[in-house]
């Protein structure tokens, strides 16, 4: 692991272990320096760079945080074709607002309908905990929903309070976000469903499952 973000700009690599879940994490970073860093590591998709006053927080995800990621949105897209709902995958896209000194690139993240300037849906693989306040940042930024995968179960949050406090008053302990059982962007999604075919590795008998659960439910409602 790089002990500066001089080193880290220097080097393009962090080191890799055994699969790890590799992470960087510097206070006092110019809002300069991360645009810099930005730049330095455009061309490379494997970091994930989050930025909140300050503080710098880089993630070399693991091959099981990719696996997960990867199922989650292949799952995702085959609801959105089953419920002929119109979106825009945007993936690990960087998203960042210099007044606001916030900056996230969700693991992945959808514009539900037409294009934004802003997801409305920002995913989260939590394998290893951060520093950095991803509710806060994704608060600032403006994401209508953050989901959140941690220990096989999904925690879901729509933004209540976007106002231009620095914390939100109505949920102080969520930023403004309010914690949800079932998405309101996607109100037809079986979250209990997803999580279930989330945990098989078999990528075919995840989408076989996800599918037959999605056609069951179509057929309780007819």
């Amino acid at each position: 692991m790089v002990s500066s973000l001089k080193e880290l700009i220097d080097e393009p690599e962090l080191g890799h272990g055994n699969d790890p879940e590799e992470r960087f994490i510097s206070s006092g970073v110019s809002w300069e320096s991360y645009e810099s860093l930005l730049a330095k590591l455009e061309n490379n998709s494997h970091y994930r760079i989050n930025y909140l006053d300050g503080i710098l927080e880089i993630v070399s995800p693991s091959i099981r945080h990719e696996k997960i990621k990867t199922n989650l949105g292949m799952l995702l897209e085959r609801f959105f074709y089953s419920k002929r709902i119109r979106f825009v995958p945007m993936g690990s896209s960087t998203f960042k607002n210099k007044a606001k000194k916030a900056g996230a690139e969700p693991d992945e993240c959808y514009c539900i309908g037409e294009e934004k300037k802003v997801p409305d849906l920002a995913i989260e693989v939590v394998l290893t905990s951060g520093s950095v306040s991803k509710l806060e940042i994704y608060r600032r930024l403006g994401v209508a929903e953050v989901w959140f995968w941690e220990r096989n179960q999904f925690k879901l949050y729509h933004l209540r309070d976007n106002s231009q406090q620095e914390q939100a008053t109505v949920y102080p302990d969520t930023y403004g976000y309010e914690a949800l059982s079932k998405s309101e962007i996607l109100p037809e999604l079986d979250i209990s469903l997803l999580e279930q075919c989330l945990t098989i590795s078999d990528s075919i008998q995840a989408i076989d499952e996800f599918e037959q659960g999605l056609k069951a439910a179509d057929e309780r409602q007819q």
